[in-house]
């Protein structure tokens, strides 16, 4: 996650990648409804799947009961911003940009329909954990990002306090942690090579997003230099941190 290829992004490239808008607002408000519409049905999904985890009758259970719920508000959240958000300043040009994003979003879903895998104990609540973390924190961050968040390539807004002063994606590292968990549980060959594409497709996300964000603010060059990329450098965190 250190290559150069993420680390510098050409600003002529940056600016290729980009066109700047004069936003239809019908078009806007209908991608909004698509949106919610298909995270909303997700959510009520989600949690009409709650009650058949009744009773609780250990701490498994009711770890699965919390990531459920985690999952639902991460969810939810997702619907409420999407409403709320910017209209864009600039979008990515092509296709590619929209097919790796919808790709990035949904095949985690896909990913979780598999037949779960027959774990042991320990492992069972090590990927629950995983999938109760991951939510969890994508929740928080989601919840920084606020009218910034977009599922396409798009700029919007700056974001660069709060989590994003750790990474420059702290929400593709969140959701990793969970999609980790979600990969031990349906855990086979078929698993693993789905859990790889999606990665390969987040990376290629994270490198559209920095296009479009280096194109449309220039200062993004100056916090991209100072901010890891994706793996928090902890030690220079720390002492950041400590400095103030």
């Amino acid at each position: 996650m250190t290559n150069v290829k993420f680390e510098e992004i050409d600003r002529s490239q940056a600016e290729s990648a980009a066109v700047e808008l004069t936003v239809n607002r019908w078009l806007d408000w209908t991608a909004r409804a698509t949106v919610v519409i298909v995270f909303i049905t997700l959510v009520v999904i989600g949690i009409a799947g709650i009650p058949r985890l009744l009773p609780l009758d250990g701490i498994h259970k009711l770890l699965i009961i919390a990531a459920r719920i985690a999952n639902v508000l991460f969810l939810s959240l997702v619907a409420a911003t999407t409403i709320t958000r910017l209209a864009p300043i600039q979008k990515s040009k092509g296709i590619e940009p929209r097919i790796s994003a919808l790709l990035g979003t949904f095949l985690c879903t896909l990913l979780a329909l598999l037949p779960k895998a027959e774990l042991d104990p320990v492992w069972s609540v090590v990927s629950t954990t995983l999938i109760l973390v991951g939510s969890s924190l994508s929740f928080v961050v989601l919840r920084w990002l606020g009218k910034s968040f977009s599922i396409f390539a798009e700029a919007r807004r700056l974001v660069t306090e709060g989590p994003y002063r750790i990474v420059r994606h702290p929400l593709y590292l969140c959701e990793g942690l969970a999609l980790i968990g979600i990969t031990l549980q349906v855990l086979s060959p078929l698993a693993v090579l789905m859990a790889i594409a999606i990665v390969m497709v987040q990376c290629r996300r994270m490198i559209n997003e920095e296009a479009i964000l280096q194109a449309a603010f220039p200062e993004y060059r100056v916090y991209a230099a100072n901010t890891s990329f994706l793996i928090p450098k902890i030690g220079q965190f720390l002492q950041d941190r400590t400095s103030k």
